[in-house]
């Protein structure tokens, strides 16, 4: 992983703003993330949900993963807070994939184990797996072992636990792409109870009808560039260029 170990005379604060200064990706020839720079949760930007929208291919995804330090730039840089990707901060940063990611252990036990890695005291961090259940409306599969969950009730506990944690960002990639309306309804309800609670939301979906229920602002990409940055209300009714215009419609956009 890209992540670096902080110097010592570097101290770890917050890990806002993320910035990406002239992102570059390139893969077979083709450049999937095009000179793009942008900063997310610095003085002056929207609260609450940033959600990016775009086309298949625009580069949504890896620019999730070049913010989350879980890729390395082939040019440019990504910093945290002013300083490098590193571990130190690392935990102040969640991630829910589009397929969860869960341990072979019962709906509990993933949670207190993420809770135990970040050094949360074991009575504290009961109290804590807890609530999160309860938040996700898992308390009744605390005992079943995660892995037998509905897809839907897997990505629930996915959030819960990465929210469980209390991230400064959270990084959500398409997390109701998979999932049944009930649970839907449940994550859409968490990201926003998370967001009123001050974490700031990093948000990939398709799904426009969400995007709409819940973002404050959207960065809308296409070819891997940033096209478009306005708050969401403004997007919707009235999108600078023409390229987030055909997309809104449902035209195809080459």
């Amino acid at each position: 992983m890209p992540f670096e170990d902080l110097n010592k005379s570097e101290k770890s604060g917050g890990i806002l703003p993320l910035t990406g200064t002239s992102l570059v990706v390139e893969r077979e020839g083709r450049r999937l993330i095009n000179n793009l720079s942008l900063s997310i949760g610095g003085e002056g930007d929207a609260v609450g949900i940033s959600v990016i929208l775009g086309p298949n291919g625009a580069g949504k995804s890896l620019l999730l993963r070049l913010l989350s330090g879980l890729l390395a730039p082939d040019a440019g840089q990504v910093t945290w807070g002013g300083l490098r990707p590193n571990r130190a901060a690392q935990l102040r940063l969640g991630y829910v994939f589009q397929k969860p990611v869960l341990l072979r252990r019962s709906t509990l036990a993933n949670l207190r184990y993420a809770l135990a890695a970040k050094g949360i005291s074991k009575q504290a961090r009961n109290a804590k797996a807890d609530e999160a259940l309860r938040r996700a409306g898992l308390l009744e599969r605390a005992d079943q072992a995660a892995r037998l969950l509905s897809g839907g009730e897997q990505q629930r506990l996915a959030l819960a636990r990465a929210l469980a944690l209390e991230p400064e960002v959270l990084v959500l990639d398409e997390p109701t792409a998979n999932v049944d309306p009930a649970s839907t309804l449940a994550i859409e309800r968490m990201i926003r109870s998370a967001a009123q609670e001050g974490t700031k939301i990093l948000l990939v979906t398709h799904d426009l009808g969400q995007a709409q229920r819940l973002a404050s602002e959207v960065l809308f990409l296409h070819h891997g560039r940033l096209l478009e940055r306005t708050a969401a209300a403004r997007f919707f009714d009235l999108p600078k260029t023409a390229e987030a215009a055909t997309y809104l419609r449902g035209d195809i956009l080459l």
